[in-house]
């Protein structure tokens, strides 16, 4: 029998110290994860997302999960032969394209990964915006508007936007042991079904959960300067500003929105974090520096 290699041991202990802190600062909190990108994509992501999830819940904290889901609809579509287009990047989305959406997030995606967090030793359980009338929507409204020419108004069809959430069946989910995974589907007061960002729903869920963290995983490193310099931490003055000056682009705009309208509401701190890093939550969770960029409300 070998005997057991003490420098490796001994580096383990460290880390296992370091967290210490943080778990305790934590203990009994709820921490909005919202998960997408790449992290859904490749097998060993997605075992290590779980492992981070189960791993926050055995030490006590309360992980809640939103997830996306748009490449997985993307397929379907095709494969049904359904065209769909996007306008600033939401898709455009009727009856036909609404089914296909409520079919892979709810009945596909969601459940594969309520699958994959209990076969790797954690509890969870699945939810849509429709169960309990957690996720209350309206029809979004885009308009853009056009220099010296009226704005344009575009119908998205079945693309809502949050007007509130009814956190008691995340709670009940919670209260029994459970890790709640909700696909962004909404419904409003008359029955419809909407398509909604999962990325304002993970905000809304966090402000409705008054949550510790709002954590948005992408596929990227973390907000970045003009320059290319990736920030660690910014106030909401900071991030604000990264947005009217052109720094943030693309897809980033929107999390830096969301992640704003969460500390405002009340959420303690927001992370952007690159999911394409194995054990990325427990490294933005437990260690100083963090992996991402924090948001927060100074």
């Amino acid at each position: 029998m070998t005997g057991i290699d003490t420098q490796s041991a001994a580096y383990k202990a460290r880390i296992l110290l370091e967290a210490m802190p943080y778990i305790k600062e934590f203990y009994g909190q709820t921490v909005v994860i919202k998960y997408g990108g790449h992290a859904m994509i490749d097998q060993n992501l997605k075992k290590s997302f779980a492992l981070n999830v189960i791993l926050l819940k055995y030490i006590g904290i309360n992980p809640v999960i939103v997830h996306g889901g748009g490449p997985q609809i993307g397929r379907m579509l095709e494969q049904l032969n359904i065209a769909c287009q996007f306008r600033q990047g939401l898709r455009v989305t009727d009856e036909a394209t609404m089914d296909v959406v409520e079919m892979v997030l709810v009945g596909k995606v969601n459940k594969e990964i309520v699958n994959l967090i209990n076969l790797n030793g954690g509890r969870a359980v699945g939810l849509s915006g429709k169960d309990g009338q957690t996720i209350m929507a309206r029809k979004l409204e885009m308009i853009i508007d056009k220099k010296n020419a009226p704005p344009e108004i575009i119908d998205l069809g079945k693309v809502g936007e949050v007007i509130d959430i009814d956190n008691r069946l995340i709670v009940a989910v919670q209260n029994q042991g459970f890790i709640p995974i909700i696909a962004p589907v909404g419904v409003d007061r008359y029955g419809e079904t909407y398509n909604i960002n999962a990325d304002s729903v993970a905000g809304a869920v966090a402000s409705a959960l008054k949550a510790r963290k709002l954590i948005l995983l992408t596929d990227v490193d973390g907000v970045k300067s003009a320059e290319g310099q990736k920030f660690s931490s910014l106030t909401r003055r900071e991030a604000v500003e990264i947005i009217e000056s052109g720094a943030a682009s693309g897809g980033m705009i929107p999390k830096l929105k969301c992640c704003l309208e969460a500390i405002e509401e009340g959420v303690e701190k927001a992370h952007i974090i690159d999911g394409r890093v194995e054990n990325s939550i427990i490294l933005e969770i437990f260690t100083k520096g963090g992996i991402g960029t924090e948001v927060i409300f100074i």
